[in-house]
């Protein structure tokens, strides 16, 4: 896979949503609604979500599913899951402002419960109502390749049935990808059948982290997105870090990208997967179990090393 050094600005701006001013970075201006986990302690979830996005210049509303001390990969954890009236009520309180309108995404990763999952997809209808263009990426957060399921009983039986069928943007990782086609998919030619499967149900763009198939090499992992015009992989070195939240953070970064671009596949797979790169490249090397978002943050505007996309 060539690596290249990523120029500053050797593209003209593709939206009228981007600013520019002398040679600082690319920043562009949208309103997304996150809807997942929050922990006061590391980076997971909304957590993981927001900054990036911030540090890009997205506005993020916020509501959290859950309230935790810190992500449940430590073993122990305080605080509790929040339930859905809840985030029915503060998402009832930003309509009120008259601004859903003005939403340009929703994005939503771990969940707590089917009933509060049901809760976020009353909030997607609300913002389609007012702004028809606004997108979903569905981030469908079940589990990871030796944790197993994580989530309640009932959560992936919702994803299948209620919102992957409804999002516009799906982003599970390779376990998670297995999880909701009922299959294991073990060769690149299995997981492309997978994709396909998920197409079909409704998600127009589909981005499957951390693919490692046969034929992937031992010291790589695969980033693949697909839909209705292309289907590309991203191959990166495989670093020597297990860390939580990358899937939450590259999530929200294909999210902007796409709508940024105006659903140009090839781009906001390489943006998001260059920045995820970086960021992880520079976690291994501090030795941190937590993901170095801030530390790494610009990673996010201008990736140190740009990976692009090679059709599949």
């Amino acid at each position: 896979m060539p690596l290249t050094r990523l120029p500053r600005f050797t593209r003209k701006p593709t939206s009228p949503r981007i600013a520019r001013r002398g040679n600082a970075p690319i920043r562009f201006l949208m309103n997304i609604l996150s809807i997942q986990s929050h922990v006061a302690y590391g980076h997971v979830g909304n957590d993981a979500a927001a900054f990036p996005l911030q540090r890009l210049g997205v506005e993020v509303w916020q509501v959290h599913t859950v309230q935790f001390s810190n992500h449940t990969g430590y073993g122990a954890w305080r605080g509790s899951v929040l339930d859905a009236p809840m985030i029915r009520e503060v998402v009832a309180g930003i309509a009120d402002r008259g601004v859903l309108g003005q939403c340009n995404g929703v994005l939503s990763g771990y969940m707590g419960s089917p009933e509060i999952g049901e809760a976020i997809l009353d909030a997607v209808a609300q913002v389609k109502r007012a702004n028809p263009n606004a997108l979903y990426c569905c981030d469908p957060v079940i589990g990871d390749v030796g944790r197993g399921v994580f989530v309640r009983p009932g959560l992936p039986e919702f994803f299948r049935a209620q919102a992957i069928p409804l999002a516009d943007v799906i982003a599970p990782n390779h376990f998670e990808l297995d999880h909701l086609v009922g299959g294991e998919t073990r060769t690149l030619a299995q997981a492309l059948g997978a994709i396909d499967g998920l197409h079909a149900q409704g998600p127009r763009a589909i981005l499957v982290t951390s693919l490692h198939t046969d034929e992937t090499p031992a010291d790589a992992i695969d980033i693949v997105a697909s839909d209705a015009r292309a289907r590309l992989r991203v191959r990166t070195p495989r670093l020597p870090i297990s860390v939580n939240g990358a899937g939450d953070a590259i999530a929200a970064l294909f999210l902007a990208h796409y709508l940024r671009t105006g659903g140009t596949l090839g781009e906001a797979l390489s943006r998001a997967a260059s920045s995820i790169y970086g960021v992880l490249k520079k976690t291994a090397e501090r030795g941190s179990r937590e993901i170095l978002l801030v530390e790494a943050q610009e990673e996010f505007v201008v990736p140190s090393i740009v990976f692009e996309p090679q059709p599949i």
